[in-house]
Order: structure tokens, then sequence, then C-alpha cells
């Protein structure tokens, strides 16, 4: 018989909207090693890949992880801006399990557009709108279909992910739609809080830290192996973290029963690991916007980052 402590979220559905690989992928396979069954889904898959351009992680591949962590993956290839796509994947987690438990926005596909030190004006317009598309459109597109089914029964959770801390994102991002893309979503948990308190239910925003995501690893040259390599080419990512440690935070987050005291709140992934004890693979705990929190409070001033991991 399985010990249903081992396993807290036996029972529960969710669905992790852009699960493809990142923070996303390590989500929904951390939700399926606490007895989850989810539904994970990216426009990438073993047939056709997305603008993003990466052929090696599929929705397919997220979920056999998520069924070989112990819980229930089912991949179902959804392009999140199209709304009857979006109507039509809700309409099949209700009828195949009459209940959703857990939204995770997680969609986004940006980085490719990014333009570093551009100033709006010199920013092509068309990437701009593609960019808010990708990481406000489609988080909007989604909760707005999949919650009239997570608010049937009470305790539900919405969880967006993005990148910073609402305190961290008070200062200027690297490009105007990026910052606009990824303070979206922290405002969108504080708003859709407020809302889903009256049906017994709450919203969170989460961040991961440095992240090695696949992305990054490839962009530095460099593999999970040796990520340390990448240190010289830049020394925050002393403190950077793989993917499965904000995965590992989420699923302690979604099994706590007082969780609603996080109502509305920005968590990064350093914070739930000091709240959950939880830690990344090598048993550390990085705390990235800690640590950019502590140099923002003393400029000029090289804040040693022993105890910031």
């Amino acid at each position: 018989m399985t010990d249903n402590r081992d396993k807290p979220l036996t029972g529960k559905i969710a669905l992790v909207a852009g699960a493809t690989r990142g923070a996303g992928r390590a989500i929904a396979v951390e939700l399926g090693a606490a007895g989850a069954t989810v539904y994970v889904t990216g426009r990438t898959t073993r047939e056709r890949v997305s603008e993003v351009g990466r052929t090696t992680e599929t929705i397919e591949e997220t979920a056999e992880l998520v069924t070989r962590a112990g819980g229930e993956g089912i991949a179902v290839p959804t392009d999140h801006l199209e709304a009857e796509r979006v109507r039509a994947l809700v309409e099949r987690i209700d009828r195949e399990q009459g209940r959703l438990d857990v939204l995770v926005n997680d969609v986004w596909g940006g980085n490719q557009l990014l333009d570093f030190k551009t100033p709006l004006w010199d920013i092509d317009l068309e990437r701009g709108l593609r960019m808010l598309d990708l990481g406000v459109k489609t988080h909007l597109i989604t909760s707005s279909v999949a919650l009239p089914l997570l608010v049937r029964r009470p305790g539900g959770l919405v969880i967006e992910v993005t990148d910073g801390t609402a305190e961290s994102n008070r200062r200027p991002r690297e490009n105007f739609y990026y910052d606009l893309a990824k303070n979206a979503p922290i405002r969108m948990a504080y708003l859709l809080a407020e809302e889903l308190k009256e049906v017994g239910g709450t919203a969170v925003a989460v961040t991961p830290g440095f992240l090695r995501s696949e992305e990054m690893l490839d962009g530095f040259g460099i593999t999970e192996k040796n990520w340390r390599d990448g240190i010289k080419i830049e020394r925050h990512f002393a403190l950077s973290e793989t993917p499965v440690y904000l995965g590992r935070g989420v699923a302690a987050l979604v099994a706590d029963p007082e969780r609603e005291r996080w109502a509305g709140q920005s968590l990064s992934s350093g914070q739930l690991a000091k709240e959950y004890g939880v830690t990344d693979v090598d048993g550390s705990r990085p705390d990235m916007w800690g640590y950019m929190a502590a140099e923002a409070a003393a400029p000029g001033t090289e804040i040693p980052m022993d105890g910031y991991r």
C-alpha cells in the first residue's frame, strides 16, 4: 500500500500550461512525483516544433517523465493563443476527470525575441507585441477558459510563473516588452487571489532564480555536468539553480493545506525552499533574488555569495 504522505497530491488534477521544458517541465514532474495527474501542454511535439526552434524537448517527453516520477502525465498539444484549442483542452480535462485543482501558467517561449539594451523606439514593434502575446495573452486566455472548471470545487490554486519577484521587478528589466511581460503575471496573481478567495481558492506568483534551463545551458555552451564553467562568463552563475529546485518548491506549496497565507504574493524559489525545506538536486538552497536585493542595497559593493547558496 502506498503511503500518501509520500504522495500528498494523489487524486489531484493539475494543468501545467507551457510544460515543454525548463521550469514548466520540472513543475509538472514534481507534481507527478507527489502523486498528481498532470496535463502538460505546449507547442513542441515529436512531430512539430514551435518558433522556439528546439527539437530536443517535447510535451510527450514531459508526460513520460511525470509518469515515471510516480504520477500520471497526459500530453495535449496546445497553442495557448488559440482560445478554441484551450477550450478543447479544458473540456477534455472536465470529461476525463470532472475537476481541476491546480492551474500552472508557465507559457512563455519569447527569449529569441529579446533585444537587450535597446530602447523602445528601436525595438521592432511586431517582435515586442509578439512577446506580450506569448507571455501575457496566453496566460489571460488560459485562465479565462480554465477557471470555471477550477472554481467548481473549493481549494483551487492558480500559480503564475514569471521571471523576478515583485520587489526585484520594480527596477527596469532588460527590455521594455520583457519588463511588461514578466510583471503582468505578478499582478495577475494578485488580482486573481482577490477574486478566488470568494470561492475558496487562491493564486500566487512564483519565480526561479538564475535558471539552468536546457536553453540557458546551451546558450552558455555548457552542460549540467560542467555548469560551474559558466561562472567564468557570468559570476552570478555561481548562484544558479536547476529547474527541479522551483519544481520541488511548487509541489510543496500545492501540498500545503495552509497555502492561502501566500494569497496574491510573489514567491521565489529561494523563499519556497526556506519555507518548505526543499533543496536543489545538489542539496543546496540558492537564493539569487535575495542576493540581488543585497547587491542593490549596497551599490558598488561585491557581496560574498557564500550565504546565498
